[in-house]
């Protein structure tokens, strides 16, 4: 059996007025009350619109859902939106035996300032090298933000899609 107790609360008491103007502020020499009872609140609303959906699912790609890219031997925007993103794919690399370095990356920038996220190099070698990596990463771009994707030359590919996961609230998209 639960307890009762009074609560004398101004903030609480404003909160409620803010809140629920109709409840209260109108009877003087009511308090509020609390219990030690438990009374659990289950929230159904999302399932009840029919927009629950699991978070693996969530993250499903579909023929709209996703943008893909290619990149060789030039640097390429490829997302310019905000919200979150996700970005995966694989780099490809090859170096024909020749003496100097290969390189993609990706890098954030607001046409200022720009910062390398993920970068893959094929360093100085006399022998033929190849290579394949797989990229799986997530990114947030603000309003003049955007991710672009560079290979320095056309031995190096950078192979994927990109799927918006999420807006600038973080309200998740649905494939």
């Amino acid at each position: 059996m639960g307890q009762e107790f009074i609560i004398k609360s101004q903030q609480i008491e404003d909160k409620i007025n803010q809140l629920l103007p109709s409840q209260g502020g109108y009877a003087p020499g009511v308090d509020f009350s609390a219990s030690t009872t438990v009374i659990p609140i289950v929230d159904l609303t999302e399932t009840a619109e029919g927009s629950a959906l699991r978070v693996d699912l969530q993250t499903a790609m579909s023929l709209g859902s996703i943008t893909t890219f290619s990149v060789s031997n030039t640097t390429s925007t490829l997302i310019n939106t905000t919200g979150y993103f996700r970005v995966f794919g694989a780099f490809s690399g090859r170096n024909a035996g020749a003496v100097f370095s290969e390189s993609g990356k990706f890098t954030l920038t607001d046409g200022l300032t720009s910062k390398d996220v993920v970068e893959y190099t094929l360093r100085q070698s006399a022998q033929e090298v190849n290579v394949q990596t797989p990229f799986d990463f997530v990114v947030f771009l603000q309003a003049g933000e955007s991710l672009t994707a560079t290979s320095n030359n056309t031995s190096i590919v950078l192979d994927g899609n990109t799927r918006q996961i999420a807006d600038l609230q973080g309200n998740l998209i649905n494939p």
